[in-house]
């Protein structure tokens, strides 16, 4: 299926890893030019040189910190000046939380309210004069957005924020001819998840790679974690025009994880 997207500019917040870096190379392979930003500069540039090679497209890498609105307002200006127009806006960048609410303190709150809401807030206020008519943006948010994992009550309220804030977004951006969505994935197998795993593995004894596994079988009919590259082409084709009736809806990528009908 040829999704329409040769040419087109898309910008994509933690592009470096996980699931971003498997986006932005599914909207390469659609002959898709690139905005990547992350907060490390040295292995963004380094996966941005690897797309270019692999399917001779153009990545732009930023060294950007979401949570920092100066280091917004630059990578805003920095499209507005460079390129003048945008097409796509893929809104990944994230990160899970282990905490208590009894627990975690008022700056824990805060930094990931940065993170996941207040970014995506910042970075669409300062392209929405920038979106090309027909264009898209997208919210990776999460399954716990609705159903919530007990360890990480400051990353389930944020998303639940962020998937809010995408469906009033939504509304508003459509009479632009501007079309916005959020895909919910489950258990996708990134870094942050290897990092969580071995933080609470430790805490029972097991490898990160025993709790990943019996985490996936407890939770999910299929049994296991889905990859970046398996939900990829879905985000990507929620962005290009085969998906035009596509408004204003949450999309679960989850493996059977989600308990009820949406």
């Amino acid at each position: 299926m040829d999704l329409q997207l040769k040419d087109k500019r898309v910008l994509i917040t933690g592009g470096s890893k996980g699931i971003g870096l498997a986006v932005a190379k599914a909207f390469a392979a659609e002959g898709a030019h690139l905005v990547l930003c992350a907060r490390t500069l040295a292995p963004l540039v380094k996966a941005g040189k690897e797309i270019e090679k692999e399917y001779n497209i153009e990545v732009d890498c930023q060294q950007t910190d979401v949570v920092d609105a100066t280091s917004v307002t630059a990578l805003i200006e920095h499209i507005k000046t460079t390129y003048g127009t945008l097409d796509i806006f893929v809104n990944n960048a994230g990160q899970g939380s282990e905490e208590t609410i009894a627990e975690a303190p008022d700056e824990r709150w805060q930094y990931y309210w940065d993170l996941h809401v207040m970014a995506a807030v910042r970075i669409t206020r300062g392209i929405i004069p920038l979106m090309n008519s027909g264009g898209a943006m997208l919210f990776n948010s999460s399954i716990c957005a609705k159903q919530p994992l007990g360890y990480e009550p400051i990353y389930n309220t944020t998303k639940a924020a962020l998937s809010m804030f995408s469906k009033c977004l939504s509304s508003e951006l459509i009479p632009k001819d501007i079309r916005v969505n959020t895909i919910n994935p489950g258990l996708v197998l990134t870094p942050d998840w290897y990092n969580t795993a071995t933080s609470l593995g430790e805490k029972e004894g097991i490898t990160a790679d025993q709790y990943l596994d019996r985490l996936a079988k407890k939770l999910t009919p299929i049994g296991r974690f889905g990859t970046p590259g398996e939900i990829a082409n879905f985000f990507v084709f929620l962005c290009s025009p085969m998906a035009s009736y596509s408004v204003g809806s949450t999309y679960y990528v989850d493996g059977g994880w989600l308990k009820v009908v949406q």
